[in-house]
């Protein structure tokens, strides 16, 4: 055997192993599966797979020869990660609007509480507006308490200390803190994969067999007209960076990402 053909079968074997570790990353930043990345800091197994991906694809020796298949498969995932990066950022934001609700919520309670307790002009009304407001549990309390002419009874001060409890709650937002820092740690790795994965194809000239695939689908779906005008593509990277996080990262790492038609990303031949 040759030695050409002895360097083709272990880049055979390397590019398997590298589709391989994509699907894996895929699978951990798959919201769906059952094990995934948790904290980016304290996952070596989840960097290690980013950066035998990153070495590949920038320490491959012919750039002109890359293989189509590593490359849409990298691509690939890029654009998985943006896309669930994005998704995270609307989960984030719908947090947040919970979060200041609850807080809204327990500084109205705050007041309604004292109403009752004061029996203060139009109490009954206050109360009666709770109850559209509130769960079942907190207008029972409410009731106990504006019912109780003695506030020291066992059973006034147990109403009490429940609506009490309530409103801590909605101050305190525990739950939704640990949903934010879950959803943020799992947008610093899919990050993580735009800043090494992303800016590495940019070193990769777009594979032929991929051009004349997105060429083919273009001539299927529209008339001559539409064949003959393209629209440049926003990089999908570029939706990150325009986010809040993405533009930390971008300082930090000074990505550059620019996608043109064809939709994988053209890169600069070595």
């Amino acid at each position: 055997m040759s030695r050409s053909g002895i360097v083709n079968v272990k880049m055979v074997i390397t590019e398997e192993k590298i589709l391989s570790n994509i699907d894996r990353v895929e699978k951990l930043i798959n919201p769906k599966s059952k094990k995934q990345i948790i904290q980016l800091d304290d996952d070596a197994y989840f960097k290690d797979l980013i950066e035998s991906i990153k070495t590949y694809l920038v320490e491959y020796p012919k750039k002109k020869n890359f293989p189509a298949s590593v490359y849409k498969a990298a691509y690939g995932l890029v654009e998985f990660a943006t896309n669930q990066f994005e998704e995270n950022t609307k989960k984030i934001e719908e947090l947040i609007r919970q979060r200041e609700a609850n807080i809204a919520m327990a500084s109205k309670l705050k007041e309604i509480l004292e109403v009752i307790i004061e029996k203060e002009e139009g109490w009954k009304g206050v109360l009666k507006e709770a109850s559209n407001k509130y769960t079942e549990d907190i207008v029972e309390a409410l009731t106990i308490i504006s019912k109780s002419r003695n506030k020291e009874t066992q059973n006034c001060q147990n109403a009490m200390k429940l609506v009490n409890a309530r409103i801590v709650n909605l101050e305190s937002n525990l739950h939704i803190e640990i949903d934010m820092e879950r959803i943020e740690d799992r947008s610093k790795a899919l990050s993580y994969i735009g800043i090494e994965i992303a800016d590495a194809l940019k070193l990769i000239p777009t594979p032929v067999e991929e051009v004349k695939e997105t060429v083919e689908e273009v001539v299927e779906q529209e008339n001559y007209i539409q064949e003959t005008t393209f629209e440049v593509k926003p990089s999908l990277w570029q939706r990150i960076k325009e986010s809040k996080i993405g533009k930390l990262f971008k300082y930090a790492f000074r990505i550059r990402i620019v996608l043109d038609v064809p939709t994988l990303p053209e890169g600069k031949e070595q």
